[in-house]
């Protein structure tokens, strides 16, 4: 079966889609400088404070939330995991 003729606004769509695809392609994806040192230190950070937590058997990094100071330690690794999926 032939095939019948695109009208005229359905051909301009159609060429900006495939511009838009080839423009995608040849932009190169990076991540910002800064990502990559604020991941690695919220890491650190957390693995860190829940070292010293257990270290100083449940006394520091701050007396007196017993073991909330398992949640912060595990907040900084968390902001480190999201953090990683965003590296590129």
């Amino acid at each position: 079966m032939p095939k019948s003729k695109l009208r005229k606004k359905v051909q301009q769509s159609q060429a900006h889609e495939t511009q838009l695809h080839m423009e995608e392609e040849n932009t190169v994806l990076e991540s910002p400088s800064w990502l990559a040192p604020v991941m690695v230190t919220n890491f650190l950070v957390g693995l860190f404070w829940i070292v010293v937590f257990y270290v100083s058997q449940t006394q520091y990094p701050i007396p007196g939330i017993g073991a909330w100071n398992m949640i912060i330690g595990f907040s900084f690794i968390a902001v480190g995991f999201s953090l990683a999926t965003k590296w590129k």
